[in-house]
């Protein structure tokens, strides 16, 4: 049954036919509402409008409350919002690779091989000193890779990826994290792997060129280069890492410092976003990009899964299979920040040109930082584009972010399950999207270009008004409206639309059914 309410009525006769309108008023802000003694005296001579001025509550937010209960207001609306609107109209907003190199790789796959099949790294290592004084990060690289290419599953290169690195560590010009380093000797001393390579050997080292490490200490000097940045998180995880450790002697700091430490997921998400793809699909380093994502990923969920679990069961944090499982992703965590430092940021210093670390910068911009300050923007990085300094061509839209043909873009729109409407900063209507299926609002043709008051009945028209003009003056950006449409909820959304200099545009009206999520979250109850 429709619930009618006429705001002329008094606060008192509302409340008596609609008891739940005690509630809705009461986190409205009307506080007396709840005592029974001033809605039997007071209530009976005011109006829900009046009672507004009183408390100084918005009758817009008030209006679309009652709305979003299902209530259906009757009669013109209150003249405190025609008042509000002609007070908003009056203010105005200010508003390649020689025979030597190929030695060099057979060499280290083979090493990788034979702790593939399982000889122990200590008898490993004894070889690789023979040969090895120091080795690149592109040599590494291309190792992994030809041994996937040669047919060893991506699954096995990164099974093995925390124990072959080992093997490298401390032979890579660019290993500079001191404490990570440490946390993996513990933990490979403790496994007994043993981490000296045995500077006592004299190695026999096969003469080589690459310069990636070089490369890679200079950019990282270079003030708030992608690389600079880069480095300046692993710092911070390296020390979140290290007070996870210390915390795991006192249970009732862990969860905190679990936390705090899986915020490494933002370093992450950066490298799969803006690095790996690059080596990837550009420069043919694929075994660096599958194996260290996959990793990546790896400890992502597990840090995600411990948290989660002792949250829910607080009893694991005494549980040693979950200490185990702790101390085990702690120590990955480490091993992929050596892994960083002496192979993937060489490998991507020696092979970006300058422009795409431009571009690496433009976009690191977008990225929340992990566990640092916020950093300027790199001086030398590439401009972010605005829409009024592109050219457009014919057939195609250019946006900062790309570029569409109108047949994509409309096809592109249609194809979204929202209804979309826009409304132009003179209030005109521009635009519809059509869908396949019947639209719960109607948007016929012949009212484009027409002002979109004309649009809404009379009763209505002035809350529009009112809810543009707060648009256009900036005092709201949004607008929430409920409804039941085809035995259904329906959310119908109000956007402000603006620029990149917050210059209003115009407004977007998205309607979308809500059914589906209604079922979705009913079926979840069941389930419980």
């Amino acid at each position: 049954m429709e619930k009618r309410i006429n705001l002329k009525k008094s606060v008192y006769e509302l409340c008596s036919e609609y008891p739940e309108l005690i509630q809705i008023m009461e986190d409205l802000g009307f506080n007396d509402v709840t005592n029974k003694a001033k809605l039997n005296t007071i209530g009976r001579v005011m109006t829900i409008p009046k009672g507004a001025i009183v408390k100084g509550i918005d009758m817009i937010d008030v209006v679309l409350a009652l709305k979003n209960n299902g209530f259906v207001l009757e009669g013109k609306m209150p003249d405190f919002v025609s008042k509000k609107l002609d007070k908003n109209l009056e203010e105005k907003s200010s508003h390649a690779q020689d025979n030597n190199t190929d030695e060099r790789t057979e060499l280290l796959k083979n090493y990788i091989k034979r702790l593939s099949s399982g000889e122990d790294l200590e008898s490993v290592k004894k070889d690789f000193v023979e040969n090895f004084s120091e080795v690149e990060a592109g040599e590494i690289a291309k190792a992994e890779q030809s041994l996937i290419a040669g047919g060893m599953p991506v699954s096995e290169v990164q099974k093995l990826c925390d124990v072959h690195s080992a093997l490298f560590h401390g032979a890579t010009k660019a290993e500079k994290i001191a404490n990570a380093e440490k946390a993996v000797e513990k933990s490979l001393n403790d496994k007994n792997y043993g981490m000296g390579i045995g500077s006592k050997r004299k190695a026999k080292p096969v003469k080589r060129q690459d310069g990636a490490d070089e490369k890679y200490l200079e950019l990282k000097e270079i003030p708030n280069h992608p690389l600079n940045i880069f480095a300046l998180e692993n710092e911070a995880i390296s020390n979140a890492l290290q007070n996870l450790r210390k915390s795991m002697e006192n249970k009732s700091e862990v969860l905190n410092a679990l936390d705090k430490a899986r915020e490494l997921s933002i370093h992450y998400a950066e490298k799969g976003d803006l690095l790996y793809p690059l080596l990837k699909q550009k420069y043919g380093f694929a075994g660096p990009s599958d194996v260290m994502w996959s990793v990546d990923d790896d400890i992502r969920d597990e840090m995600k899964n411990l948290s989660g679990s002792a949250k829910e069961f607080s009893s694991l944090l005494e549980d040693t299979e979950w200490n185990n499982r702790l101390n085990d992703v702690v120590t990955r965590a480490e091993e992929m920040i050596y892994k960083e430092e002496s192979i993937l940021f060489p490998l991507c210093a020696k092979n970006f040109s300058t422009k795409e670390w431009q571009d690496i910068a433009r976009d690191f911009d977008d990225y929340k930082p992990c566990l640092i300050q916020k950093r300027p923007l790199w001086e030398k990085a590439t401009p972010k584009t605005h829409i009024e300094n592109l050219t457009q061509t014919l057939g195609c839209i250019n946006f900062p972010s790309g570029h569409l043909s109108a047949y994509q873009l409309d096809a592109m729109l249609n194809t979204i399950p929202i209804e979309i409407s826009f409304v132009d900063e003179n209030n005109i209507n521009c635009y519809f999207n059509e869908q396949k299926e019947p639209k719960l609002f109607k948007r016929p043709i012949m009212a484009l270009d027409r002002e979109v008051f004309s649009c809404h009945p009379p009763k209505i028209e002035p809350l529009v008004r009112t809810i543009i003009e707060d648009f256009r003056n900036g005092t709201r950006s949004c607008v929430d409206v409920w409804a039941n449409r085809d035995n259904q909820p329906v959310l119908i959304k109000y956007m402000a639309v603006r620029d990149a200099k917050n210059n209003y545009v115009g407004t977007l009206e998205c309607v979308q059914p809500m059914g589906f999520a209604q079922e979705h979250f009913e079926k979840l109850s069941k389930e419980k």
